[in-house]
């Protein structure tokens, strides 16, 4: 019996990469035909999960998004706990949970892995925020990250990836100011002034940038990240080092582990999950271990 395979793309992700990539994509999946049944869709705004929905209705083995992080977590909210394998082509400006994965932007080895790749169930995300619920992939929190991926998506016309995210921390650190947190995590509490908190899946955002160095997406555990109040000098000359994870041993810089987390703060601050806003503190999340299952290159 031939095995059915739904792929979702997002035109404009990537400032419009999504529609150049497409082209390409569809002469990588051609060779495939002959054993697959592949279905193509075109997403709009906020209709890609119901895209997805529809897809796993109708008996989709596998549904592919192909798009940025937030076109990740449209798709995969339709999938979790369906038994569904989740496929994805980078096609974003971050593309971050990719980059956890080994896909990085290779569209060609993206597309291969959805052929020759291996299945791995992993972590997923849910947070509870202005009485509404979702899921995320790679990383939440509130505060100063999420201010720059807000000015991002306010979008810079000439940048993608980390020069677009490195323009919008120049930006942000100008009228930014730290606020008082309450961070919760199991049983352990952080109360502090701090700048963030990153409640993460995955390891990267920023389009690189490896917050959470250590964080693995199938071990049921949160990788909480709180930077505290520093300076606009301190802040950017320790900012490189994120890139290699190596800023967590700086001493503002404190990390937790945990499968519980809520996030309260002196003022209401924007949260973002997977790049999209979900509203403002407070928020909580909470663990769902190894509820969906995605395709990833082979490892040794």
């Amino acid at each position: 019996m031939m095995r059915r395979m739904t792929v979702i793309r997002n035109p404009t992700s990537g400032r419009g990469s999504g529609q150049r990539s497409w082209p390409r994509i569809e002469a990588l999946l051609e060779p495939h035909r002959r054993e697959w049944e592949i279905e193509e869709a075109t997403t709009t705004p906020g209709a890609t999960t119901a895209l997805a929905e529809n897809a796993v209705k109708h008996g989709s083995d596998v549904v592919v998004a192909c798009g940025g992080d937030g076109t990740l977590m449209q798709v995969a909210s339709a999938l979790v706990g369906t038994g569904v394998t989740f496929g994805m082509v980078p096609l974003g400006t971050g593309n971050d949970f990719c980059r956890t994965l080994g896909l990085g932007t290779d569209v060609d080895l993206a597309v291969s892995t959805l052929f020759e790749g291996e299945e791995q169930s992993v972590d997923v995300g849910r947070w509870d925020c202005e009485g509404r619920t979702g899921i995320f992939l790679n990383i939440a929190g509130s505060g100063f990250d999420a201010a720059v991926a807000e000015r991002i998506n306010a979008g810079y016309r000439f940048l993608r990836g980390t020069p677009a995210y490195l323009a919008a921390v120049f930006e942000t650190l100008i009228t930014f100011r730290g606020t008082r947190f309450r961070v919760c995590i199991d049983e352990e509490t952080c109360d502090t002034d701090a700048m963030l908190c990153a409640v993460a899946n995955a390891q990267s955002y920023g389009g690189g940038m490896r917050v959470a160095p250590d964080a693995e997406i199938d071990d049921g555990l949160f990788d909480v990240v709180v930077v505290e109040r520093v300076g606009r000098v301190e802040f950017m000359r320790t900012l490189p080092k994120v890139f290699h994870g190596a800023h967590k041993t700086h001493p503002k810089v404190r990390i937790f582990r945990g499968c519980k987390v809520s996030i309260e703060s002196d003022r209401p601050l924007l949260v973002l999950a997977d790049g999209e806003k979900i509203g403002s503190t407070p928020v909580s999340f909470a663990m769902e271990p190894r509820a969906l299952k995605i395709l990833r290159p082979k490892r040794p």
